[in-house]
């Protein structure tokens, strides 16, 4: 082999090591960055349940591994139920007064629960419902044990990671009667594609497996493990409404599809094409107020 090409084997091998190198660095970053919510930088309330004329209570919950947690309860006197809201992917209970309005105004009690890495709770690390379900059973227990709260009439209602967390969730305690899934993702792998470009700006290819694989080694646990779609097969035969929009850019529009097909009776699928993700309230607040409602009045509502 002559010196030239020693020298550019060489500069070749040394390229493919520092673009190789690069790649896992940012690659490793965008993982980090996608679990982590740091104090400094969350979203957290800017209103409270008052500011909708909503009169309500502090609640706080410790969860089985230590997190304490923030949320709002909305009581009302012969509820017909009571309704748990739980926020989205680095969101806050803010974000969900909306919905708190709207069932509490059709007679509903309403806890508005939060998340650990989120809001003003501790923890800093999102791991897509690995920890989290011990969060929403910390809640669940509270309203179990609250004077006023019938334990046969507990609905969830869930928005974006919040609705696939509530899946899962519901497959595990038979005492959930009915569930609402705003815009949730199927599986991590069904959205990993839209929600990666939608984060970070890479492309999917080849950026999303290597991401993954990172993520994957901070929360501790299989991206593959994180199915929706294997969840919401136990849930029957409670109720589950599924809501999904076709212009949603966060999580695949296929989710709500795929999550349909894997759920057995009773169950519905509201999709709209013109719907961006977790927004049917504000798109259309009067068909939002009669579908939900309606659903949790025929399923959920005490006789």
């Amino acid at each position: 082999m002559s010196r030239f090409r020693r020298v550019a084997l060489r500069s070749i091998i040394v390229l493919v090591v520092v673009a190789g190198g690069a790649f896992g660095w940012k690659t490793r970053e965008e993982a980090h960055r996608m679990v982590t919510n740091p104090r400094e930088t969350r979203k957290v309330p800017t209103i409270t349940p008052a500011d909708r004329g909503l009169t309500y209570e502090d609640a706080r919950v410790t969860t089985s591994d230590g997190f304490k947690l923030n949320g709002w309860f909305v009581p009302e006197h012969d509820a017909a139920a009571t309704v748990m809201i739980v926020h989205g992917y680095k969101d806050s209970r803010g974000s969900v007064l909306g919905v708190a309005d709207v069932l509490h105004r059709h007679g509903y009690q309403v806890l508005v629960a939060s998340l650990r890495g989120h809001d003003v709770n501790d923890g800093e690390m999102i791991s897509f419902g690995y920890h989290e379900l011990k969060d929403l059973e910390a809640w669940r227990l509270y309203l179990r044990q609250r004077p006023g709260v019938d334990p046969d009439h507990i609905g969830v209602f869930g928005v974006s990671m919040g609705g696939t967390i509530s899946i899962g969730f519901a497959a595990q305690h038979a005492d959930i009667r009915a569930i609402i899934a705003d815009s949730a993702f199927s599986s991590v792998e069904d959205t990993a594609a839209t929600s990666i470009r939608f984060f970070t700006g890479l492309p999917p290819f080849p950026f999303a497996p290597a991401i993954i694989f990172w993520m994957e080694r901070e929360i501790g646990g299989r991206a593959a493990d994180l199915d929706a779609t294997r969840w919401i097969r136990k849930i029957a035969p409670r109720p589950i409404l599924l809501m999904q929009g076709g212009a949603d850019r966060v999580v695949s529009v296929e989710s709500g599809r795929k999550l349909f097909d894997a759920a057995s009776d009773p169950k519905e699928l509201w999709f709209e094409p013109e719907v961006g993700h977790a927004q049917f309230l504000k798109t259309m607040p009067e068909k939002f107020e009669e579908r939900v409602t309606g659903f949790l009045d025929r399923h959920l509502k005490r006789n």
